[in-house]
């Protein structure tokens, strides 16, 4: 059997995303609570009040197994929830609701796209090992780090929510594949409209890792898929150099300061007996098998099974299909604009420029599609394929609309984007000839960056208004005639 390198790293995630339900998992309370004050959202349930007895949400129980089969697990026959004793001030009950032996699912899988060498391009398998429910804490609000403030402020508004924890088996191997799965299951669970991702703290995630077949360490509570790599990357590096000077790594759990980029200790890690499990006496054991049927035909069309449509049925490239569906959201966006215009064009529009553009401006799609209607998108290809605006020009435009709004044929005329004719091309280019002679003889002469130098000035004089390639064509034709 082959012995474990000091360097090998095991990573495996427990993730807990926020099920999109009107109220919470045992009470009614709201669940859009995310711009209100604090502790407007509660109720005795929520807050463990003497008395309060809870009532669970069946859609919540739907989506769980939604979830579940969306994800190839085997559905248990039925469900139990537990009481999980621990005290921390966000836990106004001193135990949480939760499952333990008898969850919605067990052995599951992902596929993700593989980023170790050798591989040849393959996808590789991340085991799902069980799929559960129970109720969140609160918030915690510390006034400085958590390690140097003087005190914390409590917020209930959370308490309750739905939650659905995900857990893997330890089998990714760096933080970049960490980071990949967790921006698959995001997709999936926006795929299921069970889950909205742009809403602050809908994901958080606990991450336990180990180098070289050593304890693990649990770090807690990680709200951000960059987050994820970065406090995974500090932490094998942080357990390499333990082990480098010899000393040995100890189970524990630590916490992710995002604002540093470090990993800290909190407290050694417990076990699961420390929790005193035992079933929550006000809650019956809930039968799910017989609704399975039923909920698995809700699951719509999955981004993998998406991507190889996209595929086939446009002729798109692989690493367009991949970026057009990761999110539901650009993935209709683009098939309506497709079912339009040059399906092709549309890809490399959207995924390319229109994303790029929205990663820039740290704004999602469903911001977007307010701005920027699918018919408009539809205008500024025409635009573009008919020469009335070059591709600077179309992204000026949607760079317009996303930034201050407006319509397309409005933006043309008010920042004078429609193109140049060749009259008006040609005497650019023979302007630019006549003022660079230096710039010219250098080209002669062989130095390709000088024609690159001339396009850009053709393209100041046009004020973007040319087309770059034609400028190129039309400044090498006039050159080569001067030879």
């Amino acid at each position: 059997m082959k012995s474990e390198s000091k360097n090998d790293v095991k990573i495996g995630l427990e993730c807990h995303a926020q099920l999109l339900t009107k109220s919470k998992l045992f009470c009614p309370c709201s669940t859009d609570y995310q711009n209100s004050e604090p502790n407007t959202h509660v109720c005795a349930t929520c807050l463990g009040l003497p008395g309060a007895l809870p009532v669970v949400n069946e859609r919540a129980i739907r989506y769980g197994i939604k979830v579940a089969l969306a994800l190839g697990c085997t559905i248990q026959p039925e469900i139990i929830f537990y009481r999980k004793n621990y005290y921390y001030p966000d836990l106004p009950r001193g135990f949480q609701i939760t499952q333990y032996d008898f969850p919605i699912a067990l052995e599951g899988l992902v596929r993700i796209e593989s980023v170790s060498g050798g591989n040849g391009g393959k996808e590789r398998e991340i085991r799902i090992r069980r799929v559960h429910m129970e109720e969140d804490p609160g918030r915690l609000v510390y006034k400085g780090t958590i390690d140097t403030a003087k005190y914390a402020l409590v917020d209930y508004n959370r308490s309750g929510m739905p939650l659905l924890e995900i857990v893997t088996e330890p089998d990714l191997r760096t933080p970049k594949e960490a980071r990949i799965f967790l921006g698959k299951l995001r997709s999936i669970l926006g795929y299921l409209s069970v889950f909205d991702g742009d809403l602050e703290g809908a994901m958080r995630v606990d991450a336990n890792i180990s180098v070289g077949g050593g304890e693990r360490a649990e770090v807690k509570n990680i709200s951000s898929y960059k987050g994820v790599e970065r406090a995974l990357s500090f932490e094998i590096t942080r357990q390499k150099n333990l082990l480098r000077r010899g000393i040995e790594i100890k189970q524990e759990t630590r916490h992710y300061d995002e604002v540093r980029g470090i990993t800290l200790s909190m407290r050694t890690k417990e076990f699961e007996h420390d929790y005193r499990y035992f079933p929550e006496p006000d809650l019956v054991p809930i039968r799910i098998s017989d609704r399975m049927e039923e909920i698995r035909k809700e699951i719509p069309e999955l981004p993998d099974e998406k991507k190889m449509r996209f595929i086939s049925r446009y002729s798109i490239t692989r690493e367009h299909a991949n970026s057009l569906t990761f999110d539901i959201k650009i993935a209709n966006f683009y098939e309506e604009v497709a079912s339009k215009i040059d399906a092709g064009l549309s890809a490399t529009w959207v995924a390319d420029v229109l994303k790029g553009e929205l990663n820039y401006r740290a704004i999602s799609m469903r911001e977007a599609a307010e701005r920027i209607s699918t018919d408009d998108f539809v205008s500024i290809l025409n635009y573009l394929k008919k020469g009335v605006v070059t591709e600077r020009g179309a992204t000026e435009i949607i760079r317009e609309m996303l930034d201050h709004g407006g319509k397309p044929d409005e933006i043309v005329r008010k920042k004078g984007l429609a193109s140049i004719g060749a009259e008006e091309m040609e005497k650019a280019v023979l302007e630019v000839i006549k003022e660079n002679e230096g710039a010219v003889e250098d080209y002669k002469e062989g130095k390709k960056e000088a024609l690159n130098f001339l396009v850009g000035l053709v393209m100041k004089k046009t004020r973007g208004r040319a087309e770059p390639k034609e400028a190129r064509r039309l400044l090498m034709g006039k050159i080569s005639k001067t030879f």
